[in-house]
């Protein structure tokens, strides 16, 4: 992982981000992260957090943009990324009411299509899993599998996430072989060794992180992304313990 720069999913600080959203992007820059994949602009426009990114030193990994925002205003979603000076813009999430095998159908062509379109302005599209994506469809396939065998490898990219591939039982170091050269992005977070499977601090629970670290490089890999969803911690307490654990196996 020698080579590849570290940020933080802004969505681990979005109650700091609410009370402080300039204050909190300071203090991510004070840690010794290299970028920021924002879910938002705390109210800012694009052009302000673009001033605010420069003066802290920070680059703007990618933006997690919902679905619905994707499908209504895509043209606007690319421009804001120039601005930015993001290479990258996520699928992140799909609510519960848009998972049925034709909702899946139709979420597979707009992909392509957006993907496409985002690819000849010079962004990447990528998709973004949770577990539910890897329940088994009729033909005994995976819903995720099916996201990325049916776009193109050029319009549509993965940001594979570790903690959510081990909580479905997958191995995240297969996904990444699997699609090599098509996880540009991928999120660092750690499970608790219990049976509640919490969301843990790098290098403190049951996810192998230093084997997806290992082929990072040889995969493709542009960012690792620590994300905490929810924390025991402070949010700050638990992304600076994750950036310690990378720092310290990136002296290795």
């Amino acid at each position: 992982m020698t080579n590849i720069p570290i940020a933080v999913q802004m969505y681990t600080l979005r109650e700091e981000s609410e009370k402080d959203f300039a204050g909190t992007l300071k203090r991510v820059a004070e840690l010794g992260y290299d970028g920021v994949e924002f879910a938002g602009y705390g109210g800012l426009t694009v052009n302000e957090v673009k001033v605010l990114l420069d003066e802290f030193g920070l680059r703007a990994t990618a933006s997690h943009v919902p679905l619905e925002e994707l499908e209504n205003n895509l043209y606007q979603v690319i421009e804001e990324q120039k601005i930015l000076e993001s290479r990258y813009v996520v699928c992140p999430y799909l609510q519960p009411e848009r998972r049925s095998i034709e909702d899946y159908k139709a979420l597979i062509s707009f992909l392509d299509r957006a993907g496409e379109l985002c690819r000849r302005e010079g962004i990447t599209l990528c998709y973004h899993n949770h577990d539910f994506e890897l329940e088994r469809l009729s033909n005994g396939r995976s819903i995720l599998e099916a996201i990325f065998d049916k776009t193109s490898a050029n319009n549509v990219k993965a940001e594979l996430d570790v903690y959510w591939l081990a909580k479905a039982g997958e191995n995240p170091v297969e996904w990444m072989n699997r699609y090599k050269n098509r996880t540009p992005l991928i999120h660092l977070k750690d499970m608790t060794t219990d049976d509640e499977q919490f969301f843990a601090e790098l290098g403190t629970g049951c996810v192998d992180i230093e084997a997806v670290l290992k082929i990072g490089e040889e995969s493709g890999v542009h960012w690792w992304i620590v994300e905490q969803d929810f924390s025991r911690r402070t949010p700050f307490e638990s992304i600076e313990i994750s950036l310690n654990y990378l720092k310290s196996v990136k002296g290795n």
